[in-house]
């Protein structure tokens, strides 16, 4: 996919750590001008600088998803800055800590939402609304295995990825005739990512069982998951869109 890039101007929010950062340099990688927006501003920087000493070309901009306002001031800034946005990758989202639905709180629902679901809705409308005016444009959603099977003792996080695996198939039904793509993947686990390792913390015994019940017999690296981000705004996935793409090892195969 060398250069499959060259010229387009991408947008990775949760660019800091994890899958939004492999996403960020894959795309700087292939020729891409690269936005890198998250609420960790150190990061966040950090994933410019390197991609900025690779030879790329990246901007930080500090976003907080559930904030309408940071939003539209991330898509906003993109555009002044590079002249258009072509792609866009929303990476987002929070875990909830295993707990009973029963036993769960107002408070802990909304701040789930806020981030899970709101803000990939916001992002998804400020994306849209320059990309349909301007030709068009691609835009991948992070949900989540738990969007697909559901995750034991996570009703919360579970409702937020089905969500978002809703609001893809919607928008992209809505905005094909403008020439906007919506896909959405769904990882499983992921090595070396914050949200993962606190996954583990909080389930012991998590790590054996993956190589029992994934059949490739290991979680995936970042990289790997973002390879698959890149295909679906490439050119080479023109005719794909609405589809929540599992990337997981095999994990939902029964």
């Amino acid at each position: 996919m060398a250069g499959t890039f060259q010229g387009k101007v991408a947008l990775v929010t949760g660019a800091g750590l994890g899958l939004g950062k492999a996403s960020a340099l894959a795309f700087a990688r292939e020729g891409a001008r690269v936005v890198v927006a998250d609420i960790d501003a150190k990061n966040g920087q950090q994933t410019v600088d390197m991609i900025k000493k690779s030879g790329g070309e990246a901007l930080f901009i500090k976003t907080d998803v559930s904030q309408a306002a940071d939003v539209e001031a991330m898509v906003k800034k993109t555009v002044e800055t590079y002249g258009g946005l072509d792609c866009a990758h929303n990476n987002v989202g929070i875990e909830e800590i295993p707990e009973p639905l029963t036993e769960g709180t107002e408070e802990n629902f909304y701040r789930i939402v806020d981030v899970d679901l709101k803000g990939i809705w916001l992002c998804l409308k400020y994306e849209i609304i320059f990309m349909e005016k301007h030709g068009g444009g691609s835009i991948v959603n992070t949900s989540s295995i738990a969007g697909l099977i559901g995750a034991p003792l996570q009703a919360i996080y579970t409702a937020c990825k089905y969500g978002v695996n809703g609001l893809t198939r919607s928008a992209a039904g809505d905005y094909a005739k403008a020439g906007i793509r919506v896909n959405s993947i769904c990882p499983a686990g992921m090595k070396g990512t914050g949200f993962y390792n606190r996954m583990l913390a909080a389930q012991p015994g998590m790590a054996e069982a993956v190589k029992e019940i994934v059949p490739l017999g290991r979680d995936a690296e970042p990289e790997e998951v973002a390879e698959a981000v890149l295909w679906l705004c490439s050119d080479a996935a023109s005719y794909v869109t609405g589809i929540t793409m599992p990337v997981d090892g095999g994990f939902t195969i029964t």
